[in-house]
């Protein structure tokens, strides 16, 4: 039973940590140097994370700058980027590239909300997930005689107690970013 609690305690915490990752990708009208998180760039014919090949800097509220280790890779940063949905033109001085964030509009903030709450309900939804399965195992030990009945309803509120846990865990983040987005 114990090992089973932790499998679920583990597979939540990745889903929450999948979902952290996911909201510092999100840019909020400040320049952050996670929304290139995801961004990967062809070095020498490996996929490489942007952050590998150059140094990342914030000189500004909303300016990112990133200086690549080796001059031939100012191209294809440029060009990862354009292809990206980061919706940021890079101006490339042949030394470094700038990427300058405009400033959010009320509207965008909302849809940025919307889509942050979305996102939210999605990771509670793979919580439940992990939850249900929990579950479903506890029934099968009971059946093969390896829990008692009395060990599986313990079992239940324990996997209810993470599941509360998580979903609140959740539910600060969202709070957390939409504040970030919505304030001006």
């Amino acid at each position: 039973m114990k090992q089973e609690l932790n499998k679920c305690q583990e597979k939540m915490n990745k889903s929450l940590g999948a979902f952290a990752d996911e909201l510092a990708t999100i840019r909020a009208g400040r320049a952050n140097p996670h929304v290139l998180d995801r961004l990967t760039v062809d070095y020498y014919g490996v996929a490489t994370p942007v952050q590998q090949v150059g140094n990342i800097t914030v000189p500004e509220a909303r300016v990112l700058q990133i200086q690549p280790w080796e001059g031939t890779l100012l191209k294809a940063i440029e060009k990862a980027i354009n292809e990206s949905d980061l919706g940021i033109n890079p101006t490339n001085d042949g030394k470094v590239i700038r990427l300058v964030f405009p400033e959010l509009t009320e509207e965008r903030r909302k849809d940025l909300t919307k889509d942050i709450k979305k996102k939210g309900e999605n990771s509670k939804i793979a919580i439940r997930n992990i939850r249900r399965d929990a579950l479903e195992t506890f029934k099968k030990m009971e059946k093969a005689n390896e829990m008692t009945k009395d060990e599986v309803e313990v079992a239940e509120k324990e996997v209810q107690k993470l599941t509360d846990k998580f979903v609140g865990e959740i539910d600060a983040l969202v709070d957390k970013k939409s504040k970030e987005i919505l304030s001006v």
